[in-house]
């Protein structure tokens, strides 16, 4: 059996002639299909609408989800299908309901999830702005395609299908239009068999809702968080090493470099590194933590570290080096006492003070802050 879910706010103008080509086809092609449409709290009259045609589509299934969100349209209409297949698209007018049996072929044939290419397709004239079309799009895709190793080249593809197991793997819970991009991303974690398909993308026949810059943002938000590797771990790591090595050589000489002598002042910026670079670390860690707990996406790497760094270890470890700085300071204050406080040349010794100190109270708090994040959501 196949589900065919459909998204809907605000579409009085599509929906009689997107229903009218999901019924000829299932006539036609003799489909078993359910069709579920969710309405998401439309105020054009769409829902009424819908519920008038249920009289002469008895495969029809309406249903409403207050809680306004491209993804909670399509977790209600998840938990409501039955069928083997699930088959997702927008009722704008903006896809032919015709490149349906495609996508269900592909799925009997083993893969998990297959999803349209507007691009490999066709692109009919002004049915996508151009800074959708060459900016937006390609740009998203380029992230998740690297990030992720998906071979998939239109990521956020409205019309695409899934298995119900490919679904109950990847659990997708985001509730905006971030939900297209989590189930890719999701498949490609799981490494669930996918494919694309050639499809023609038509104007849409009512107003869009899409939100350039903000849905557009969500997206991005929501890649980054599953990829702190990229965002994080790889800057971070960077900084603090090039921090490091910057913080020793400028401790112990004063280097020369393109005729020019130096003295203490880079190690200011070299302190500034290693603590951006060790918070940087951090974030990663608070990124990696806040996807395993709250968005299921598990971790048994994460998991098994977390065995060994307990909130009780990681904060001795940042309150002793603290104590380090401080012992820096403190021996730098006697010496300054002994010398009746005169003119010290301390400047090199106050700067790794200063550091220590601050690593050390930034492992303090991050590892309330990691313990905060670890408590699981019911």
């Amino acid at each position: 059996m196949i589900s065919i879910i459909l998204p809907c706010l605000n579409e009085i103008k599509s929906i009689p002639y997107c229903l009218k080509q999901i019924q000829d086809l299932i006539r036609k092609k003799h489909l078993e299909c359910e069709v579920i449409v969710v309405d998401n709290d439309s105020t054009d009259g769409s829902f009424q609408l819908l519920q008038e045609m249920k009289k002469g589509f008895p495969q029809l299934v309406v249903v409403q989800e207050k809680n306004r969100g491209y993804g909670s349209a399509y977790q209600k209409g998840l938990q409501t299908s039955k069928g083997e297949f699930i088959f997702m698209a927008d009722i704008d007018g903006t896809y032919d309901f015709n490149d349906l049996p495609k996508f269900i072929l592909k799925l009997q044939e083993g893969y998990g999830m297959v999803i349209g290419n507007r691009f490999l397709g066709q692109v009919q004239k002004n049915s996508m702005p151009w800074h959708h079309k060459h900016i937006g799009n390609p740009v998203l895709t380029l992230l998740v395609k690297l990030f992720f190793g998906v071979k998939i080249s239109d990521v956020h593809c409205g019309m695409r299908a899934i298995t119900r197991k490919t679904w109950l793997e990847t659990n997708p819970r985001a509730v905006g239009m971030e939900f297209a991009s989590e189930i890719v991303v999701k498949t490609a974690q799981k490494q669930i068999k996918k494919t694309e398909i050639p499809i023609i993308y038509k104007r849409r026949l009512g107003e869009s809702k899409l939100r350039s810059f903000a849905d557009g943002w969500r997206h991005l938000r929501f890649i980054l968080l599953y990829s702190p590797m990229a965002l994080f771990f790889i800057p971070g790591i960077t900084l603090l090493i090039v921090g490091l090595v910057g913080m020793i050589t400028f401790s112990v000489t004063n280097p020369k470099l393109f005729g020019i002598q130096f003295y203490f002042h880079p190690m200011f910026l070299a302190s500034a590194m290693i603590m951006v670079g060790y918070q940087f670390l951090f974030f990663g860690g608070f990124a990696k933590i806040y996807a395993a707990t709250h968005l299921g996406n598990h971790s048994p790497q994460l998991e098994k570290l977390f065995k060994y760094i307990t909130i009780e270890r990681a904060g001795m470890i940042g309150i002793l080096t603290a104590v380090v700085g401080l012992s820096i300071y403190a021996w730098i204050s006697l010496k300054w006492f002994g010398s009746g406080f005169g003119s010290l040349n301390e400047i090199k010794s106050s700067i790794v003070a200063l550091t220590f100190v601050v690593i050390g109270v930034e492992t303090v708090a991050s590892a309330f802050m990691f313990s905060i994040l670890s408590i699981k959501e019911k």
